[in-house]
């Protein structure tokens, strides 16, 4: 007699997926805010506004992941802060433009769904969700045999904020002399990986285990260290100073997010000593013979947020970030667009 095949002997075990859904309800439920209505495990995730106090409130979203970060996180076996950085990505990203997040729901994809790896990823999810103020209320879980490696998996985000439309920082503000101020990142974040795993790994033949005597720790440490979450550093400010425009610095690095929040009739001054740049970042430019100007458009450089403010908020706004234990340089200004045909002035 032929044999009878369940959908478990082509390596989806759907009896597990709903063990693991079972045992992250927990973890979901620790960030659950005001709003949020039902559990998770539904078809979809529900969440009550309140627009009370809004005049013309403005849903703002954003998708993202982590990119090759995650073959960091694959070559140490760890696995509990990569959520974290998957929730950051995402809530920078519509922290910036003076939303509050409101929820979250993440996508993870495994060939074979191991459940301790799986709930590691999720509890970085929810601990980044906790600092973000934001509610985990779904997501999918996908068992793909054939698709991934051993304990290999894919990872992407999602987030939804709100912010009342007069309270946009949408940039139509700034003007020639504002200044540009930057708040220090953690580390890499979560961007330039793919050419941080050829140095180290390709050129270098180092491993994660590597100790790197520049920073002081084994290089994986380094690199896996968690994208910060600004989220309430931005609302805190913007309750007390005129923040005319704030960029996340990610892909294309400080050379092409600045300028995304500048005015088209204006340009930008860097100046490139003005800030403390983080040894890792020295230490990959050496090894990888990498130009200045890739660098900048390739890496944050130690800058994760940068706002543009009038001159005359400049003082106070260091102050309050120096109360916060912030590191922040005032690293630029804004220039008449008329001065040069460069949208960006790059001054030693």
């Amino acid at each position: 007699m032929a044999k009878s095949f369940t959908y478990a002997d082509s390596g989806v075990d759907i009896d597990k997926g709903n063990r693991f859904i079972t045992s992250v309800k927990k973890i979901a439920q620790e960030t659950f805010r005001s709003g949020v209505m039902g559990d998770i495990g539904g078809f979809g995730g529900m969440f009550s506004l309140n627009v009370n106090r809004m005049g013309t409130p403005v849903l703002v979203s954003a998708t993202d992941g982590v990119g090759t970060k995650l073959m960091i996180a694959f070559m140490m076996d760890k696995h509990d802060t990569i959520g974290i950085d998957l929730v950051a990505m995402c809530v920078n990203d519509i922290a910036v433009q003076g939303a509050k997040p409101l929820f979250f729901l993440d996508y993870l994809s495994m060939g074979k769904l191991d459940i301790d790896i799986a709930t590691a990823v999720i509890q970085g999810i929810g601990d980044g969700c906790r600092e973000a103020k934001c509610a985990l209320i779904g997501g999918e879980t996908a068992e793909m045999p054939g698709m991934y490696a051993e304990s290999e998996y894919d990872l992407a985000g999602f987030t939804v904020g709100i912010v009342d439309n007069n309270k946009i920082v949408d940039g139509s503000e700034i003007g020639v002399g504002h200044q540009l101020i930057g708040i220090a990142a953690s580390g890499l974040h979560s961007n330039g990986y793919s050419l941080v795993r050829k140095i180290c790994f390709d050129v270098l033949n180092l491993n994660v285990d590597s100790h790197v005597s520049d920073f002081g720790a084994p290089l994986g440490e380094e690199l896996l260290k968690p994208t910060r979450i600004y989220s309430d550093i931005i609302h805190s400010l913007l309750r007390d100073f005129p923040i005319h425009g704030l960029a996340h610095i990610t892909g294309g690095g400080i050379a092409e997010n600045i300028i995304r929040v500048i005015p088209k009739a204006c340009n930008i001054a860097i100046h490139l000593n003005s800030w403390e740049i983080p040894p890792i970042f020295n230490f990959l430019q050496s090894a990888g013979n990498i130009a200045d100007l890739e660098m900048m458009r390739t890496f944050n450089n130690g800058i994760g947020l940068v706002m543009v403010i009038p001159e005359t908020a400049v003082q106070e706004v260091l102050d309050r970030l120096t109360a916060m234990d912030e590191k922040v340089f005032v690293i630029g200004e804004v220039l008449d667009g008329k001065t040069s045909g460069e949208r960006i002035i790059w001054k030693s």
